[in-house]
């Protein structure tokens, strides 16, 4: 199984929780910006939006803590890089201790800081990075070092800062006895953008809906910063190095300042940094005087006063039960009216009955806080910070973790209400300028300088928010609170005073301070989203082309649009864009991560969307926000790794092999899970209109290939030119970290789901409208499918629809090309269960789709693979290598290569068996000798020894072949002959007890081969028949030669392959089929043997019958009729399930072809003649001849069917599995699994197409050059040869009328020259066909080198010398 395969779903929030996330998730539920839906958002919406309880699926909240948990992993991989665990028995690589081990005695040098950080960065970016960890790793004794490089130096002077002076107005004193009204996280009312003053001031309302973290500032007055700063010493720095110019920068140096560790040590030096004056000297603010006036801006800074936040142990956030919490650190914002500024004055015994509601905080496990009592000089009393959202009921059908998470920090009742949580202690004290740094950590939406002041903070105890009575919060909610459904009034309400929309009764407190996302996404949704977030500029910026999409014109006056607000002020505006902002990105972290979510905004009817409007969805989605969309779908996509629940149900004798807790999704869900995020994948790559540049930029990825040029190179491997900047546009998404992390966890899920199939039918048995073999994929080709009822929601035009579809296809190849290169170690045996296993399963997919898909073989081809493989030991151990589902092989998939690199490693496999053959045959042989020589055997016993042992000693496999009859000569020194001789390199003794002078180096077996084959495939044989038109030979049906010849014949045609030959043969590629074991059944498989035939069946199938009916015009029977030394012989079909059955007895059925090779005994002398034998098989079938139906238009289907079977099997079945056995005598059974039927027809017969100048731009010269005279008249006369001249041309020179495999670069081709030539009746042309060297004289003329060398082919038999 996967690495992923066991990883929990982390989308839904449902993996395991410890206690330290559970705090961390408190302190950024505190602290997070909670989204909500604007205002102006149009009406549709509203019914769309769903209320969020759950932490970790608030998009801020899960982008906070995925950066701490970073850098917390970071620093745990530095310490171990640096200093280690300390155990003696530690086997983890990267641990100095274990290197330190490792070495012994000798030295070792640890890592600088830089180093170290550059090694942790990357170790924790990596897949799975837990599991490098040490387990024996202990937590840091001293603190991070990058924290030595940092000094406190003293101010100045003391400066004021003040981020809004507008707003250092004092406000009025509020009513006391009134309470604040509840604020959210940002100090807004609890429906963002609307105002709950009801004033026309528009200052007042941008006020109000401004962030907190904004108006703190400015509502408290100006307030002065620390009497020290924190700088970085100057240090001396390799401007040279890349790791010290990139990895030692400040942004890199804060993943070790922003730990807990380095706080800590950071506050320790801020508490040590100077003296700290008297408190008794400073004035203590009264209880009962609210804030009226900015502070006293020339009064020294208290060192007393200064906030001392603590650290909680799993984050840099105040935990929300301590003293120090959220309610300490931020004051009421809100008075009587709900006017921004004022403050609610709490009298002493409301402050005594909250101190004693309140818990005590559990005591530190650190340092004491230094001056623990310390007060915000102000003259009013401590402010109480209100919660992001009122007290509501958790949720039962949750979890238990997240109901104690949700109740922790929100939780309305008593404080003795029973399962309370309590947080954990604080590990130290902190100055405010670092707890500053640390917040502007976790969002990125508040600057340094926007953070509250040192001085607007209370470090005493707080009332919480969950301790508040459901009494207190009824009295704290406001008449005019907006609903749920209308979300916040519209921006005219918020600037205006107008009054918003009513709530319904239905809504909760607490729906209205939760946050708020979109239930769902559908075209229509995405388009106004993406709208937004072009419009209003917050677009995230990225290098994906085009930057931006637009809808299409027939889609500009339809969709959704803003409520438009033409007094909206500049300021809210801007507010307005990061409201949007927000709830668009929560709404896309919401919907997309979530596989049910995800399902249901692309789905409608119970079908998945067309392929084109579900790429046009992710095409926009992607624009706008890519980073989003392909984490978020990376999420969603962890719930493919869940076993299905028939394996969730499965028992080990001691535990469950699953867990039965995580949800697991079907095969057709997860299907279209996976079909959305490819979709997705596709929508990220350029949009290309031209599918030539696509195929181009294609090819070269698939050589490993980024930049084409005019090379060369590029020039190999396209025939165009793809642009430049179209080709860096590929390389920047196929190279995209998140883009790739997304594909890659995809294919593992294609794998694993594969798994769990395969699984299931072992153990359960599989459905049986389970589809094993495609599985999860399902989905996807159903969409790719034209023929398919898919649903069509968005219209486009045709030629974008047939752009799209043929561009979809093109790009799934692409993804699962990067992967395999991302991923590919370069081993040619590569994991099954993993990202490779999962796009080799695709592309094999893909593969077997192709027809439907419109996919050429090209398409498939990844020559990267074999320019980095050995072409000799990589297909030899292919041989002995067995695919499992761990373990596959890249050969198991041989379409990736092109057929010359195919063909190389078939002959490898070859060469390598003859090689062993003979190697054992000498060691043989060699043993022989010796046992010969010291047995003292004389020349007589010597050779006696030898003949009889000559099939284990004979080192060639040698015929000895007379002129005038090779076919009998062949077939009685192969007849019986033993593998093992068989697979010895071949020797042929061609003509030589007439005199000729043949020696055997590639030339004279040619010759005999050619001969030999022209002899078997003689219609006079009474073998095959050969087409006239297209000269093609086939089996004839009934045929008179026994089995044996045709074994033979095979054996002929295996023995030339292996040897390396091509022979002068010409079979329909239904016999390559058949030979690699693929069914004949389509039109098309018998087009090229039987043009004719299949042109009248095609017509019989394609004829409408308004024209007239079947019957009446073809007037076919169900019937096969066949040729038989001249006379035709019919027999009715039968169906293919009935043919194939058996009697009781176990003999063939009635489909059996009658055959007259072997006739009966009894007949004697008759039976040998076969005109007797067809004679009497002709009246036998006439006497059981009965009236077969006939073809019409409802059986046509059938009756194409059985013809073709009847063609190519029934009728000849004898007499191909005979051939066929001989065929496979010398050729390993898996070797021939590398070709197709074409590749193999290539093999066996060559290419008969010959190109003249691609010979001569191949052909070499010895004795002169291209440019000399008779050169060039000898290639003018070539040019002007026919066809048939120019296979005799080839075949003069190489023994051969065909080209090889791989084209004419692949012949050896020589002209030499040979002498001076001046008598007309002189020499001729002669050649060496072991060479492929043409001897050609010097002649005087053009006319006289046609006409010599026109002789020369014309009477060409026979060898001088070969």
């Amino acid at each position: 199984m996967t690495g992923d395969a066991t990883r929990p779903a982390s989308a839904g929030g449902h993996g395991p929780i410890v206690a330290d996330d559970l705090d961390l998730l408190a302190g950024l539920w505190e602290e997070a910006r909670f989204p909500r839906l604007p205002s102006d958002a149009p009406s549709e919406l509203r019914d769309l939006v769903d209320y969020i309880d759950n932490p970790r699926r608030v998009y801020a909240i899960h982008k906070a803590s995925r950066r701490h948990n970073f850098q917390q992993l970071v620093q745990k991989y530095i310490v171990q890089l640096r200093e280690g665990c300390g155990s003696e028995h530690c086997n983890t690589s990267t641990c100095f201790t274990c290197r330190k081990r490792i070495v012994g005695r000798a030295p070792i040098r640890r890592y600088n800081p830089t180093s170290a950080r550059t090694l942790a960065v990357y170790l924790a970016s990596q897949d799975n990075p837990e599991n490098g960890l040490c387990p024996h790793l202990k937590p840091p004794k001293s603190p991070p070092a990058a924290v030595n490089s940092l000094v406190f130096v003293p101010s100045s002077k003391s400066k004021l800062r003040d981020a809004h002076p507008a707003a250092s107005k004092p406000p009025p004193a509020p009513n006391r006895s009134s309470p604040a009204k509840p604020t959210d996280h940002h100090g807004a009312p609890p429906a963002p953008a609307t105002s709950q003053s009801g004033t026309a001031d528009g200052d007042k309302s941008e006020k109000a809906t401004r962030p907190a973290v904004v108006r703190r500032a400015s509502e408290l007055g100006a307030f002065r910063c620390p009497d020290f700063t924190i700088v970085e010493q100057p240090s001396s720095k390799d401007h040279r190095s890349f790791a010290a110019n990139i990895f030692g920068t400040v942004a890199f140096k804060m993943l070790e300042w922003l730990t807990p560790a380095a706080l800590e040590d950071m506050s320790k030096k801020a508490r040590r940094f100077g003296s700290e004056p008297d408190s008794a000297n400073s004035a203590e603010p009264s209880a009962e005087t609210p804030v009226e006036a900015p502070p006293n801006h020339d009064a020294p800074y208290d060192a007393k006063e200064r906030p001392d936040p603590t650290i909680a142990p799993s984050s840099t956030l105040p935990d929300s039960h301590s003293d120090t919490g959220r309610e300490a650190q931020h004051g009421q914002e809100m008075g009587e009216h709900g006017q921004p500024g004022r403050e609610a004055p709490v009298s002493k015994n409301t402050q005594q009955q909250q101190q004693q509601r309140e818990p005590s905080p559990p005591p530190r496990s650190v340092h004491p806080r230094r001056n623990s009592n310390a007060k915000v000089r102000t003259s009013g009393p401590k402010p109480k910070r209100q919660l992001s959202i009122d007290p509501y009921c958790p949720d039962t059908t949750a979890e238990e973790p997240y109901a104690a998470l949700v109740r922790s920090p929100r939780a309305g009742g008593s404080v003795t209400e029973k399962g309370q949580r309590v947080a954990k202690p604080a590990g130290s004290n902190i100055a405010r300028p670092i707890s500053q740094l640390s917040s502007a950590g976790f969002f990125d939406g508040v600057s340094l300088e926007r953070m509250p002041s040192p001085k607007s903070v209370d470090r005493t105890a707080r009332t919480s928010r969950a301790h508040l009575s459901k009494s207190q919060a009824g009295e704290l909610r406001s008449p005019k609170t907006p609903s749920a459904g209308s979300t916040a009034p519209s921006d005219k309400a918020s600037t205006d005073g107008s009054e918003g929309a009513a709530a319904p009764e239905s809504e909760s407190e607490d729906e209205r301070l939760l946050p708020q996302a979109l239930s769902r996404l559908d075209s229509d949704v995405v388009d106004f989203l993406c709208d937004v977030m072009q419009q209003d500029g917050t677009a995230e910026k990225h290098l994906l082309e085009p930057r931006t999409v637009s809808k299409p014109q027939s889609r500009q006056a339809k969709g959704l649009r803003r409520k438009p607000n033409p007094r909206a002020l500049p300021r809210t505006a801007a507010y307005r864009k990061q409201e949007w902002k927000l709830f668009v990105e929560q709404t896309l972290f919401y919907v997309l991560s979530d596989p049910e979510l995800a399902l249901r905004s692309f789905t409608r009817k119970g079908q998945l969307y067309d392929s084109h409007t579900l790429w046009y969805c992710m095409l926009r989605m992607t624009r706008v926000a890519p980073t989003l969309v392909f984490h978020s779908l990376w999420l969603a996509a962890a719930s493919l790794f869940a076993p299905p629940k028939s394996l969730q149900n499965l028992r080990s004798p001691t535990t469950k092999v699953f867990p039965k807790s995580e949800t697991s999704l079907s095969n057709l869900d997860a299907g279209r899970l996976l079909s959305i995020c490819l979709h997705a994948l596709v929508a990220a790559a350029p949009l290309v209109t031209d599918l030539q540049h696509l195929y181009d930029v294609s090819r070269l990825r698939a050589h490993g290939l980024s930049l084409g040029d005019r090379g060369p190179e590029t020039q190999r491997v396209v025939d165009g030119n793809p642009p430049v900047d179209l080709c860096l546009q590929y390389e920047d998404i196929f190279t995209d970290d998140l883009a790739l992390r997304l594909a890659r966890r995809l294919f593992a899920a294609i794998s694993t789901r594969r798994q769990f199939d395969a699984l299931c039918q072992s153990t359960i048995g599989g459905d049986e409208h389970h589809d094993a073999e495609q599985g999860v994929l399902v989905p996807l080709f159903s969409q790719l499918d034209l023929n398919s009822d898919a649903v069509y929601v968005l219209d486009f035009p045709i030629p974008d629809r047939a752009l799209h579809e043929s561009r979809v296809p093109i790009l799934l190849l692409d993804w699962a090309r990067a992967v395999l290169l991302h991923d590919w170690d370069g081993s040619p045996e590569v994991p099954a269960d993993g990202p490779i296993g999962g796009a080799l399963a695709l592309i094999d997919a893909l593969y077997k789709k192709r027809q439907e898909l419109a996919l050429s073989d090209d398409r498939f081809l990844f020559e990267y693979l074999a320019e980095r493989m050995d072409t000799f030991t990589m297909p030899i151990s292919w041989l002995s290598h067995t695919s499992t589902r761990q373990r596959v092989h890249l050969l198991d998939f041989p379409y990736i290569f092109n057929e010359s690199t195919l063909v190389t490693y078939f002959r490898a496999i070859n060469f390598s068996r003859m090689n062993r053959a003979f190697e054992e045959a000498a060691s043989v042989h060699d043993k022989l000798l010796s046992i010969a020589q010291r047995a003292g055997m004389n020349q007589h016993h010597r050779e006696l020894l030898m003949e009889h042992l000559k099939p284990a000693s004979a080192k060639y496999l040698v015929l000895d072949i007379r002129r005038g009859s090779v076919l009998e000569d062949a077939f009685d020194q192969l007849w019986r002959r033993e593998e093992r001789e068989l697979l010895r390199p071949l020797k042929v003794h061609l003509g030589e007890s007439t005199g000729e002078e043949g020696f055997d180096s590639g030339g004279v077996q040619q010759e005999f081969f050619r001969l030999a084959i022209a002899e078997a495939l003689h219609p006079d044989r009474g073998a095959f028949t050969v087409d006239e038109r297209t000269r093609m030979a086939w089996f004839l049906p009934g045929s008179a030669e026994p089995e044996w010849r045709f074994e033979l014949i095979g054996l002929l045609v295996s023995l030339a392959v292996y040897n390396g030959l091509t022979l002068p043969v010409t079979f329909p590629k239904a016999l390559y089929r058949k030979l690699l074991g693929q069914p004949v059944t389509e039109l098309h498989h018998i087009a090229d043997g039987w043009p004719d035939l299949a042109s009248g069946l095609t017509a019989l199938l394609e004829w409408d019958e308004k024209d007239g009916s079947v019957e009446d015009v073809f007037a076919r029977t169900y019937e096969f009729s066949v040729s038989i030394f001249g006379r035709h012989v019919t027999r009715e079909m039968k169906p293919a399930d009935a043919a194939g059955r058996r009697d009781s007895l176990g003999s063939e059925s009635s489909e059996s072809w009658p055959q007259f090779g072997e006739p009966p005994e009894e007949e004697g002398e008759e039976a040998h003649d076969p005109q007797a034998a067809a004679a009497k098989a002709k009246a036998g079938a006439e006497e059981e001849e009965k009236e077969a139906p006939l073809v019409t238009k409802e059986n046509r289907h059938a009756y194409v069917a059985d013809y073709i079977r009847y063609l190519t099997d029934v009728s000849v079945r004898p007499q191909f599995e005979a051939f066929a056995r001989g065929f496979h005598a010398c050729l390993h059974p898996k070797s021939l699994a590398l070709f197709t039927p074409s590749l193999l027809q290539s093999v066996v017969e060559g290419v008969q197409e010959i190109d003249v100048a691609e010979l001569r731009r191949h052909a070499r010269y010895v004795g002169w050059d291209a440019s000399h005279p008779t050169v060039r008249d000898f290639w003018s006369v070539v040019r002007r040869y026919d066809d048939r001249m120019k296979r005799r041309l080839l075949e003069f020179v190489t023994a051969s009328d065909r080209v090889p495999v791989g084209g004419v670069k692949n012949l050896m081709f020589v002209v030499q020259r040979n002498g001076t030539e001046e008598n007309p009746r002189g020499r001729l042309p002669t050649s060496y066909t072991c060479y492929g060297t043409l001897l050609l004289p010097e002649y005087k003329d053009k006319e006289m080198l046609r006409e010599r060398l026109g002789m020369a082919l014309e009477n060409a038999q026979g060898f001088g010398f070969a």
